[in-house]
């Protein structure tokens, strides 16, 4: 009887949300955003303390809403501008700094990555930035505690030292291979072509002119009241704190917060050309290949593939200590996605569900 009450209450417990004041959201979303709020609060609140969806369409946000808690201590509820690490997610943003500077011609993706990082060692072979953009230049990805490295590194460079002298783990071309540490060097490289600092560059050039203004370097040193607290789950089931790290190694691998909001502007930016050109955009959409002539699920900083509907997608998964994140550009519908959290390896299944369910509602004709 004890047992049944306590699921009883499971059950019952409140779904703590806050949703985003929208301009004008015209009422077709309404049944869309009901349907997706009820999967949330069913598959995803449970399980997750805190974390924040957000929906674009046509680049016109229709929903945005937080759930549960920043900070369980206190109770603190997650808001639409909560900021959680995203992980991955910051290869995309990354990979427009590329699109950028090779549109402006100051960045030569298939040339010899030393002429932009003259530090970087001779590995053999000729690395090129298209090949780090696309994981294919052998470079080796996180191994034994790295992912949970808790050591400030000042510059970008500084950081490469952590496997710049390890040995490749295929001959660059040869073998998809998904590296965290190959978008490192891509910061220095974007640093060696710009002549400005990474991160100066990322603020200056993606994330101010997109209006991302909640999207910024995850600083231990730095008061950021939005950020979120950070969580893991135990055995048990219990949400603790996650361990502190400094992710000051990795900013454009994996080192940035965002809110949803900012990410679906971000994708959104990517429907069609006029933020980059079209040429451009297809650059980093187009599948890569081997020299083998095999094709690779990675374009530039986006995975690329075909969901059920048959519809074109381009997306990234991250996953931070203390968060994970799903975001995904569906450039048929128009259908942009995200959801961060702030729990390690949280289940998040459920964002496909609501994704179909805008990607519905986006295809069905508009009633007068």
């Amino acid at each position: 009887m004890f047992v049944l009450f306590v699921l009883l209450a499971v059950q019952q417990a409140p779904c703590v949300s806050r949703s985003a004041k929208l301009p004008s959201v015209a009422h077709r979303w309404d049944a869309a955003r009901a349907r997706a709020h009820a999967i949330a609060c069913e598959k995803l609140a449970p399980n997750i303390p805190g974390f924040a969806l957000a929906v674009a369409v046509d680049g016109r946000i229709v929903w945005s809403e937080a759930f549960g808690y920043a900070n369980l201590a206190t109770k603190r509820p997650t808001t639409p501008t909560t900021q959680f690490r995203i992980g991955s997610v910051s290869k995309p943003l990354t990979a427009d700094a590329v699109a950028q500077l090779y549109e402006a011609g100051k960045l030569d993706l298939d040339a010899p990555i030393q002429g932009y990082v003259p530090t970087f060692p001779d590995k053999g072979a000729v690395i090129t930035t298209r090949l780090l953009g696309g994981h294919l230049a052998g470079i080796r990805h996180y191994q034994g505690d790295e992912f949970t490295l808790n050591q400030h590194y000042a510059t970008v460079t500084a950081g490469l030292a952590i496997f710049v002298n390890d040995s490749l783990v295929a001959p660059p071309g040869t073998r998809f291979s998904y590296s965290s540490y190959g978008f490192n060097v891509i910061s220095a490289v974007v640093e060696g072509a710009s002549k400005e600092e990474f991160l100066a560059y990322m603020s200056r050039h993606v994330f101010k002119p997109l209006g991302m203004t909640s999207t910024a370097p995850d600083k231990n040193d730095s008061l950021i009241p939005n950020r979120t607290h950070f969580y893991e789950r135990t055995r048990l089931g219990q949400f603790v704190p996650a361990p502190v790290v400094d992710n000051s190694y990795k900013w454009a691998g994996g080192g940035f917060l965002s809110t949803a909001e900012d990410l679906v502007r971000f994708g959104s930016a990517h429907l069609s050309p006029g933020y980059l050109q079209a040429v451009t955009l297809e650059l980093l959409f187009t599948p890569q290949h081997t020299t083998s002539g095999e094709a690779t699920p990675y374009g530039i900083g986006w995975f690329v593939g075909t969901d059920t509907l048959g519809h074109r997608t381009v997306y990234h998964g991250g996953s931070s200590v203390g968060g994970t994140t799903i975001f995904g550009v569906d450039r048929d519908s128009h259908v942009v996605i995200a959801l961060v959290t702030n729990l390690t390896d949280a289940p998040l299944d459920a964002a496909q569900e609501i994704r179909l369910v805008f990607d519905s509602a986006a295809t069905q004709p508009v009633r007068p």
